[in-house]
């Protein structure tokens, strides 16, 4: 899963630049993405997650277990 948020499933999105005459050509807008580390105390385990910063402040405010089993119940795991 390349340029793929695991926590909130946010993809690389495709658009236009645009230039000073207007002309449009594609492009793609990636993801803020980082590889984070974390300790899953409730499995006593380190997982590693490729996730963006709305996915580590999702982890910040919810907590690593009940992030990874909302992630779960989504799919993006």
């Amino acid at each position: 899963m390349s340029k793929i948020c695991q926590i909130t499933g946010k993809k690389s999105m495709v658009g236009n630049n645009v230039s000073h005459s207007k002309r449009r050509t594609k492009r793609s807008f990636d993801v803020n993405l980082f590889n984070k580390k974390f300790y899953w105390p409730e499995q006593e385990c380190w997982i590693s997650l490729k996730l963006s910063a709305k996915g580590l402040r999702t982890i910040n405010k919810k907590g690593i277990n009940a992030t990874l089993i909302d992630a779960a119940k989504k799919g993006f795991l």
